[in-house]
C-alpha cells in the first residue's frame, strides 16, 4: 500500500503534464484556446476569465466529455495550478491531447494583468 501525500501527487500530476506560466498565458495569447477553470462554483462566481469554461475538478471524470471535446486545446486553471496540475493529467489519461495546466493559477492570471470578468 502507497502513503503518498496529496503533495506528492501534486508533483507527479506536473512532471507528466505541460504547463504553462500564468503571465505567458496573458503575454501571449494562443488562438483557440478554451480556458477551463476547474475552481469551485463559489471561486468562479468571485471572479473568472472571460468566457472560461467551468466544470468543477470533481465533475471532470464524469462531465467534461460532455463539456470538451478531445481535440480543443485547452488551458486549466484553478486559484494556484495543483487541481489544475490534477486535472490536466486525468484528462490525458481519458485521451485529452493538447491541455495544460497555468502554472499559478488564477491568482498568477490576475497578478499579471489578465482580463477577469465579474
Amino acid at each position: 500500500m502507497s502513503n503518498k501525500s496529496g503533495t506528492d501527487l501534486i508533483n507527479e500530476a506536473k512532471a507528466k503534464i505541460r504547463e504553462v506560466s500564468a503571465a505567458d498565458a496573458v503575454a501571449h495569447p494562443e488562438p483557440g484556446t478554451v480556458y477551463f477553470d476547474c475552481r469551485e462554483p463559489n471561486e468562479y462566481a468571485l471572479a473568472h476569465i472571460p468566457g472560461a469554461v467551468f466544470l468543477p475538478r470533481g465533475n471532470i471524470e464524469t462531465k467534461i466529455e460532455g463539456v470538451l471535446e478531445r481535440d480543443r486545446k485547452i488551458l486549466i486553471y484553478c486559484a494556484s495550478g495543483n487541481r489544475s496540475a490534477l486535472a490536466a493529467d486525468t484528462m490525458q489519461q481519458m485521451g485529452y491531447t493538447d491541455v495544460a495546466s497555468m502554472a499559478e493559477g488564477f491568482k498568477g492570471w490576475v497578478d499579471a494583468g489578465g482580463e477577469v470578468e465579474f
